[in-house]
C-alpha cells in the first residue's frame, strides 16, 4: 500500500522511473544468471581438450567444445574447426569468435548504463514539475496564503521522484560495475583459451614437421 501510494503521490514521472527500475532489474537478473551460466573452469577444459587433441581426437574434442556451455568453448570450437580445415594461421577464426562472443555477452549492458543516467533526470524533471504544481496552487488561490498541506503535497512529488531517481541510478550504477567485472573476467578467460590453443597447435605442428 506505501508503495502504491508512493507512486500516485508522486505523478507520471513516477510511472516512468518504475518502468526504468523494472528495465534495469530484468536486465541485471537475465545478465547475472547468464554470466553465472557461462563462467567455467577454464584450466579443466583447456587440459581435457588438449589430451584428446593430442590423439588426434577432433571429433570428440569439438563434442567437448559443444557441450560445454560458454563463450571459452565457443572459441576454442573455433580455432579446433579452422585447423582441421588445415588453415595454418588461426588468427581469423579465433578473432572472429572472440568478437562474437564478447558482443553476445555486452549485449543489454549498455541499457543498464543508460538507464542509470537518466534515472535522476527524470526525478530531477518530477522534481521541476512538483514546483511547478506548488508555484501554480500560489496562484490559484490569489492570495500570498498557501495552507500547509497544498504546499506539501507539492514538495512531497518533488522529495518522491528525485529520491526514486537516485535509487534507480544507484542500483544501475552499481549493477552495472558489476556486470562489467564479471564480463572482463571472462574476456580475460576467452583471451587466455585463444592463446593457449593457437600455441598448442603451433607446437604441434612444428613437432611434426620434423
Amino acid at each position: 500500500m506505501l508503495f502504491m501510494k508512493m507512486i500516485s503521490d508522486g505523478g507520471p514521472v513516477m510511472w516512468l522511473i518504475l518502468f526504468c527500475s523494472l528495465t534495469a532489474m530484468i536486465i541485471f537478473l537475465e545478465k547475472w544468471f547468464q554470466f553465472h551460466r557461462e563462467q567455467i573452469n577454464v584450466g579443466e577444459l583447456i587440459t581435457g581438450l588438449f589430451n584428446v587433441l593430442r590423439r588426434d581426437g577432433y571429433v570428440e574434442a569439438i563434442t567437448l567444445c559443444d557441450n560445454t556451455p560458454g563463450p571459452v568453448p565457443m572459441v576454442l570450437n573455433a580455432a579446433i574447426l579452422a585447423h582441421q580445415r588445415g588453415e595454418k594461421k588461426l588468427d581469423n577464426a579465433i578473432s572472429g569468435a572472440c568478437l562474437d562472443e564478447v558482443a553476445r555477452l555486452e549485449r543489454h549492458l549498455n541499457i543498464l548504463g543508460t538507464i542509470g543516467y537518466i534515472a535522476p533526470l527524470l526525478g530531477l524533471l518530477g522534481t521541476v514539475l512538483g514546483l511547478m504544481e506548488a508555484f501554480q496552487a500560489v496562484h490559484a488561490t490569489a492570495s500570498v496564503y498557501l495552507s500547509v498541506t497544498e504546499l506539501a503535497q507539492a514538495v512531497n512529488k518533488a522529495l518522491i521522484t528525485t529520491a526514486s531517481g537516485l535509487a534507480v541510478a544507484i542500483f544501475c550504477y552499481t549493477s552495472y560495475n558489476y556486470l562489467h567485472a564479471r564480463l572482463n573476467a571472462i574476456t580475460l578467460d576467452i583471451e587466455k583459451a585463444a592463446s593457449e590453443i593457437s600455441a598448442f597447435f603451433e607446437r604441434n605442428d612444428a613437432d611434426a614437421e620434423q
